[in-house]
This record gives structure tokens, C-alpha cells and sequence, in this order.
């Protein structure tokens, strides 16, 4: 499964890159505001960091603002991946800029026949969000399952890149079922890598060597 970062973060990019696991990033408005850079200079330096995809969304509410939009940001990297909503408006882009050899993300996905449609447009990754299903109570994983069953049903080509992910056992379980992708907050992706009897056999190795005579 390929690993992703949610952020618009350099450092975390540059940290995530330098332990070998980042294989590409999410953005959004609210991430990039973070950061308090203009938006082209920012996205061009995470493009330069990061090798994989660099998704980065259009905020345009009608497909043909969608696709003026995403026109610009193509040109910020090679590796751009665009981002739209899960809207009728949304899949009619989905479909032109499909057709112009253009990566798609389409977003904020709830349930297995939205990710169906965005397939059917032409989508090269769909993003359902867990965490906010589980937020209301329901179980984001299954959503994950039935997406999966299906895709894998009918040979469709569609990334499964599970998003919203609030905690370590998302990742797990998204790298179970067998989504392609998982994205994540730093903090999340951090957390992945410890372990408390990781930290308690290092400490006795520590006290081990110091028994040792030089």
C-alpha cells in the first residue's frame, strides 16, 4: 500500500521522504492556508520534493470552472493530481479532464455507488473519508470493503485512497482490505513507526553495551 501524507507541510515532506515511505501528498485550502505561503510558490517546492502524485484542489463550484482551474495547476508540476468533489458538476470535469490524459482525485466520497460514478467518469483515484463516516457513527472500513469488492468485481482500474485517517488502525486495516493507498496527518504517519517494545528492547540493548569493556 502506498503511503501518502495529508499536508502542505515542507518539513514533514522532507522527513517523511528521508525514512523511504512517502509515495505521495495530499493538499487542501485549509492545509495550505496553514503554512502562511503564497499558494504557486508552496505547491511548486512540494512538487519538487515529492516524486509521486501532488493532489491539489480545484475550489470552483461548475465543471467548466473546474477545468479552467485545474488547467493552471497542471502546469505548477508534472506530478499534479486534481482534486474535485464528488458533485454532478464534479464528475462532468472528472470526465473532460479524464479525457484530456488529466489524473483525477475525486473527493469526499461517503458510500460504495459514489465511488462507482466517479470510477465510470474517469477517475484515477477516488478519496473516501472514514473518518468523518465514523464521526457519525457509522463504520468508514466498511464503506473501504464495498468499494473494493466492487472495483476488483469489475477490473476497474480506480485507486483506493482512504482518507480521513484519524488513527494507526485505519492504516492497518486500509492495508488489509487492500486499498492502494492510505493518506495521512503527520502526527498519524509517526505513530505508525513506534512501538513500546521497540522503545524498551533499544533501551536494554543501551544498557547492554554499556556492560561492554572497550
Amino acid at each position: 500500500m502506498k503511503i501518502f501524507l495529508d499536508t502542505a507541510n515542507v518539513a514533514e515532506l522532507r522527513e517523511a521522504k528521508s525514512r523511504g515511505s512517502l509515495d505521495g501528498v495530499t493538499t487542501n485550502p485549509s492545509l495550505i492556508a496553514k503554512e502562511k505561503r503564497p499558494f504557486r510558490e508552496l505547491a511548486e517546492e512540494i512538487c519538487q520534493i515529492v516524486d509521486g502524485p501532488v493532489n491539489l484542489e480545484v475550489n470552483a463550484p461548475t465543471a467548466e470552472g473546474m477545468v479552467e482551474e485545474a488547467g493552471g495547476l497542471i502546469t505548477i508540476g508534472k506530478n499534479v493530481v486534481i482534486k474535485v468533489p464528488l458533485t454532478a458538476e464534479g464528475l462532468k470535469a472528472v470526465k473532460i479532464l479524464s479525457g484530456q490524459n488529466i489524473r483525477v482525485n475525486v473527493t469526499l466520497c461517503f458510500n460504495a455507488t459514489q465511488a462507482l460514478f466517479a470510477a465510470k467518469a474517469g477517475a484515477s483515484f477516488i478519496s473516501p473519508f472514514i473518518g468523518r463516516l465514523d464521526d457519525r457513527g457509522q463504520e468508514g472500513m466498511e464503506v473501504i470493503e464495498e468499494i473494493a469488492t466492487i472495483y476488483d468485481n469489475y477490473d476497474i482500474d480506480t485507486e483506493i485512497l482512504v482518507a480521513s485517517i484519524r488513527s494507526p488502525m485505519h492504516v492497518k486495516d486500509a492495508a488489509l482490505i487492500g486499498a492502494h493507498i492510505a493518506t495521512m496527518p503527520f502526527n498519524v504517519y509517526d505513530r505508525l513507526l513506534h512501538h513500546p517494545l521497540t522503545d524498551l528492547g533499544l533501551e536494554a540493548f543501551n544498557q547492554a553495551w554499556k556492560t561492554v569493556s572497550e
